[in-house]
């Protein structure tokens, strides 16, 4: 069958694309390498999750710097990196979609602004349950109305820690989360997800896929109810190999890949690449063709170039004097610091980035973060029975030798040098020193690896100019007439916010524009 739009890739971007589209009533083919993750007993078994790596893709990357293989975050189960996500959503600010001078350099601005984004953020909002509290982040961009649910409550003991960091002058806020009622207990009534994982015994939220579909997640969200509709057609077991052109090159005629083992050819008017930041650009790469001889849409030489992944930590910060017993923690962030330090000359006007809580840690996964021997597993024991576990995140820039190339067998390679390093650190002593006020006294921090890609971005980036972007401001590929790119790779910065909530808002924003430049209303 010949499809009006065909998307590669049932991820974020994908997802929000498929279900804006399908109620066009257009034949929408919507491709993906894995099915559903199973609903499984696995699904909350952190040995497997966490040192077996369940679920996790079978593949290997080359650290291009090193020669050294990695084996990536990456999961590519309908839904993609979210089945396994921490289900935080929160917005861009203004100041990111503009030149932000950060403090290893100048990070480049969108060729759209806030305002262009906000209404599609409203919707974005909508379709993944955002619970929230709109003004509790002093910070926040612009808003008119409020989340679509309230605020998940604190438990205790963060609501202790949330006193605590207002008392020493740091607005903490509730953190906005996507998650919905379990399908058992639908409506309005109270909210039952905390409640549902303190009575599990165990916080199996952060880093693990929901077998209760509590978390609102790319498939939950978008990916299954468009597939519900009867004109989208989704194929699973497909593994995308190549996109083909006509004879000028300029349209895109065909994919073809391997589903279940054989060959496929699947033909449409319209392609939407959404297969994230990194595989998106491999795509484009490995579409060489004697028209494209540097890969498809990659006339500038930009393509998987500018990569970003946020600069990343964990952040143990322990209590010795007061236990923590709370199995689901993420609900508190701190963006104070965001732009700088209020009242520090020297970092003042230095952004830093965003805070927030991670899902709680065993001691032997904060053994796993640490070189061997740092504690002993008494020690350990006693580290995560006392604290409180941060997600410390900020602004790295794109870097054109930041990039994704191909090696001799096709297999993934990256380059990637970290920057704005300095400035994590001082987002964690300031932090660090706040905490103290309210009985912290230890305080471990561990950089995430290169493998920690679950924010990737950037490698076929939005601009006006066809000689330093991919994408127009559309996410029309500049090459090409008929292709579209609507993950988080047309990124110009990554900002220091998660980008998920962005990367649906902006493929609806990509979804509206082709209702109306290819006829799909």
């Amino acid at each position: 069958m010949h499809y009006d739009v065909c998307i590669v890739g049932a991820g974020v971007g994908g997802g929000a694309l498929a279900l804006s589209l399908a109620e066009t009533g257009k034949k929408i083919l919507l491709l993906n390498r894995l099915g559903s993750l199973p609903r499984e007993a696995a699904n909350w078994d952190p040995e497997a999750l966490f040192v077996d790596g369940k679920y996790k893709a079978d593949e290997t990357w080359t650290d291009a710097q090193t020669g050294e293989t990695f084996n990536p975050g990456m999961w590519y189960w309908l839904g993609g990196n979210t089945k396994v996500y921490g289900s935080a959503l929160l917005r861009l600010r203004p100041e990111d979609f503009e030149e932000l001078q950060t403090l290893d350099g100048l990070s480049p601005a969108w060729p759209l602004a806030y305002e262009d984004l906000a209404p599609y953020y409203d919707r974005a909002e909508a379709l993944y349950h955002v619970h929230g509290k709109r003004g509790s982040d002093p910070f926040e961009p612009p808003a008119p109305g409020g989340f679509p649910h309230g605020p998940i409550e604190h438990a205790p003991r963060i609501a202790e820690v949330a006193r605590g960091l207002q008392a020493s002058g740091v607005q903490a806020f509730e953190l906005p989360m996507g998650v919905k009622m379990s399908e058992e207990n639908p409506g309005s009534g109270p909210f039952i997800l905390r409640e549902t994982f303190e009575a599990m015994g165990h916080a199996a939220f952060d880093g693990y896929p929901d077998l209760l579909h509590l978390k609102c997640d790319a498939e939950v969200a978008t990916v299954k109810p468009a597939a519900a509709f009867d004109n989208v057609t989704l194929v699973t077991g497909a593994d995308v190999t190549r996109l083909v052109t006509d004879a000028s090159g300029r349209t895109v005629t065909a994919v073809e890949a391997t589903v279940e083992g054989e060959a496929q050819t699947f033909t449409a008017d319209t392609f939407a690449l959404c297969a994230g930041a990194v595989n998106s650009a491999a795509l484009l790469l490995r579409s060489a063709s004697e028209q494209h001889p540097e890969g498809l849409a990659n006339a500038s030489g930009a393509v998987g170039r500018h990569f970003m992944r946020h600069v990343t930590s964990k952040f143990y910060t322990v209590a010795s004097g007061t236990p923590n017993p709370t199995q689901f923690q993420k609900t508190l962030a701190v963006n104070d610091f965001y732009f700088g330090v209020p009242g520090d000359p020297e970092w003042e006007s230095t952004p830093l980035g965003h805070i927030h809580l991670m899902g709680k840690h065993a001691w032997w996964q904060i053994k796993q973060d640490l070189a061997e021997g740092t504690f002993s597993d008494d020690e350990l024991r006693q580290i995560a029975a006392h604290s409180v576990d941060w997600w410390v995140q900020g602004e790295d820039l794109p870097l054109a030798e930041n990039r994704i190339t191909l090696g001799p067998d096709g297999g993934i390679q990256l380059a990637y040098t970290e920057t704005n390093r300095a400035a994590q650190e001082k987002l964690m002593d300031v932090l660090e020193q706040a905490l103290r006020a309210s009985g912290f006294d230890r305080f471990i921090r561990v950089p995430m690896p290169l493998g920690v890609v679950n924010h990737q971005c950037g490698t076929c980036r939005m601009g006006e100019d066809p000689a330093t972007s991919v994408v127009d401001v559309t996410g029309k590929a500049h090459d090409l007439d008929n292709l579209y790119i609507a993950d988080a790779s047309v990124f110009p910065s990554s900002g220091a916010t998660n980008p998920t909530l962005t990367i649906v808002a902006n493929a609806l924003r990509v979804a509206d524009h082709l209702r109306e430049a290819c006829g799909l209303a």
